[in-house]
């Protein structure tokens, strides 16, 4: 592509390309912050009853220090071991993460939630030697720990930093009256006396040594993913990826990023690289203060977060940013220091967005991006050339083209899959020569989501690649109708995917979660034929309690899919017994 026609719709403060950056790796922007910041705070955690801690960047500097020092002297880990990091949104988190790259050591972030089968493929896959762990879920590591090369646990507090009466307060209620405390079984090391011992051992000398060799190409991290194709594997993101990508974003935003001046909402997990690269590094980087909720389910729990800090940015998903809309203490009293929110992760609902912006009185940009790159690729501008709807367009020295099968760019107007390239696109999948292979080809990755772009270069979301449901011959697209459904009174959340068909092949089924008065299924069925053509109309609407989701908060199609092939068959055998 010669052209890049989104360039006339960049702000006037928006520079189409990055400058070199002037950081080698990720500890030398992290370092360039705490000093500018130093008596700032940079992070306070907000426990759903208000209880907090807070901590400075020369704070997080320092115990970051000692944590890199930790792993170095005294767990003895090399340049590039890998270190799994298994927590939710905590004081300790940063640390721990900003520790692991200024040891020159490769970051595993991991779900929490993840069950023993997955923990041990994520933990063999990577060959991490170390993990740094919530005391919350150790009852998973007897079963664990024998399967993997990990040597060294680390075991962190939910309330680790916190004012030592607020902590023991948090301590004993996780122990006596949510019972959430499983004893720990296997050897490891309190997260307190790592940092101790890390201490003790630490030299400037040797901060600097651990870095020796290491630059932009070097691997930071190792972000798993299900990827385009196959079983989760690790994209291996580079300290030039992500340092790319925190600049890209800051520089899109333009005014509406203030250095110093913020204070971010962080309801999304820190393990997700959504969450990870925008609220986390970019933030930071920025000096402002991150306001870390450790769960933002239910949405109540972000009562007291809005109620005591001036929130001025929010990041989150549909899902997330829908709920609070469904919540009347936050239409009651929005938030009154709110400047701007970002979407990502999921299609952001028209619907969603209109009434977000008229509750808030704020604007509301949706973005794009995959875990394999960084995860920015796309964001719309702010300001009167944004366009609902679309994911905007490309992030500075990012190129986004829509191609065919055989990897030829389609015309503006025309469905293709979206390939990109630009210095977030990660250096490939981690011991996955293959399919490293497959999803980068001539330098472009190929995401595996469908899209158009328009003759202004804003980019729309068709829908997933393999989310896509072939109803006779036509290709239909669940966000489609999940955008139309959404619209109906009564309709909290809304899932929609193929089931098998005897006649048609594939037909849609839509699963829907609704408020307290709730539409019919012919309402739900009468709307979608007054706005979509006669093949996209869902055959059938089930009514659920809940949507599965991902930890973000993102619907799990799969899973709908899987259960709806599951009543199928049990409905068959049913069938089956009764005619015998």
């Amino acid at each position: 592509m010669t052209q890049r026609p989104w360039l006339a719709h960049y702000a006037d403060d928006v520079a189409p390309d990055l400058a070199e950056a002037p950081f080698a790796h990720l500890p030398a922007m992290i370092r360039a912050a705490a000093a500018t910041n130093a008596d700032m705070t940079a992070f306070t955690q907000c426990m759903p009853n208000g209880m907090n801690g807070s901590l400075t960047y020369a704070q997080i500097d320092a115990l970051s220090d000692d944590f890199a020092a930790y792993l170095r002297e005294v767990v003895g880990l090399s340049q590039g071991d890998r270190v799994a990091v298994q927590m939710p949104n905590s004081l300790s988190y940063p640390i721990v993460a900003f520790g692991v790259f200024k040891a020159g050591c490769v970051l595993v972030n991991t779900n929490p939630l993840y069950t023993a089968t997955e923990m041990v493929h994520q933990f063999t896959d990577s060959g991490a030697k170390a993990l740094i762990v919530s005391d919350m879920f150790a009852d998973r590591l007897p079963e664990v720990l024998p399967k993997t090369e990990i040597g060294t646990v680390v075991t962190v507090r939910i309330a680790e930093f916190f004012p030592r009466v607020i902590a023991g307060v948090v301590r004993m209620v996780q122990k006596y009256w949510n019972r959430s405390l499983p004893a720990i079984t296997v050897d490891h090391t309190p997260f307190q006396q790592a940092l101790d011992a890390g201490r003790e051992r630490r030299s400037d000398a040797a901060l600097e040594a651990y870095l020796d060799g290491i630059d932009a190409s070097t691997v930071a991290a190792l972000q798993y993913t299900g990827g385009t194709t196959g079983v989760s594997k690790g994209a291996m993101l580079t300290h030039g990826n992500l340092v790319s990508n925190t600049l890209q974003m800051i520089q899109m935003c333009g005014a509406y990023m203030r250095p110093g001046m913020e204070t971010v909402l962080t309801a999304l997990p820190l393990y997700h690289i959504f969450a990870f690269t925008v609220n986390l590094l970019a933030f930071y980087h920025l000096g402002s203060r991150n306001i870390l909720v450790p769960s933002p389910r239910p949405p109540s729990n972000l009562k007291r977060a809005f109620e005591n800090y001036k929130i001025t940015w929010v990041t989150g998903v549909n899902t997330l940013f829908n709920a609070l809309l469904n919540e009347r203490w936050f239409i009651d009293s929005p938030p009154r220091h709110l400047r701007a929110s970002a979407a990502g992760g999921m299609a952001l609902h028209e619907s969603v967005a209109a009434r977000w912006s008229e509750v808030t009185g704020t604007p509301i940009v949706e973005g794009y991006g995959l875990t394999e790159t960084s995860p920015v690729l796309s964001f719309n501008p702010f300001g009167p050339t944004a366009k609902a709807g679309t994911i905007g367009i490309p992030v500075p020295s990012t190129e986004l083209r829509c191609i065919d099968e055989s990897g030829a760019e389609v015309a503006p107007g025309t469905p293709g899959e979206i390939a990109a390239r630009g210095p977030q696109v990660m250096a490939g999948y981690w011991q996955r020569p293959d399919d490293t292979a497959a999803s980068i080809v001539d330098g472009f990755f190929r995401t595996g989501d469908i899209a158009e772009m328009d003759s202004d270069g804003f980019f729309t979301i068709v829908d997933r690649k393999k989310d896509m449901v072939l109803v006779s011959g036509f290709n239909v697209y669940p966000n489609e109708i999940e955008e139309r459904i959404a619209e109906l009174p009564g309709v909290l959340e809304v899932g929609v995917v193929g089931i098998p068909d005897d006649k048609s092949g594939e037909a849609v089924r839509a699963y829907i979660v609704a408020t307290h008065t709730p539409p019919t299924e012919a309402q739900v069925i009468a709307h979608c034929r007054e706005t979509l053509a006669a093949y996209k109309v869902p055959k059938s609407v089930r009514f659920v309690d809940e949507l599965p989701k991902s930890p973000i908060g993102k619907i799990l199609r799969r899973e709908l899919r899987a259960e709806a092939v599951t009543s199928a068959t049990a409905s068959i055998e049913t069938q089956g017994r009764e005619l015998s």
